[in-house]
């Protein structure tokens, strides 16, 4: 799987402490991302998903994994191995992403890690509806989807 980073410990990426995947490669190359060294999908690096698992899985205290990027879903089958395995650990999973859960259902290739994922916050950054108010969001299109 070709990953920009990981973070242990992260309080900002969903609820608890949470385990990240940063994926590298991103469609949407948002004007404003936050994450823009993770759009070129030949940057960030190879790893094996066998060793992201048990990365994610060293701390006992981990409460969540989140799937971040890039674009996870850019990679979804790797992504939903990490994400079923996060699941069967007693984690929850949440994925961000560009797309929208309506495209996303669009998407044959995508099914995969929509049926691991719990909550999807979804939609394209659009610098013109940031606000510093929205929990887990940096956009007022972007929505956090209970799935």
């Amino acid at each position: 799987m070709r990953i920009s980073s990981t973070l242990h410990d992260s309080i900002v990426d969903g609820p608890g402490l949470r385990y990240v995947v940063f994926t590298q490669g991103c469609p949407h190359r948002c004007l404003g991302c936050h994450n823009p060294g993770t759009h070129d999908p030949l940057g960030g690096r190879e790893v094996g998903v066998e060793e992201i698992i048990a990365d994610m899985l060293r701390n006992p205290l981990t409460d969540g994994l989140t799937l971040s990027g890039g674009e996870p879903f850019s990679q979804a089958e790797d992504a939903a191995k990490i994400a079923r395995a996060a699941r069967e650990a007693g984690l929850n999973v949440w994925c961000f992403t560009g797309w929208t859960l309506e495209e996303l259902r669009e998407m044959p290739e995508a099914q995969v890690l929509l049926q691991e994922v719990d909550v999807l916050v979804d939609g394209p950054y659009v610098e013109a509806e940031r606000s510093l108010n929205l929990q887990w969001r940096g956009s007022g299109n972007q929505r956090v989807i209970q799935l």
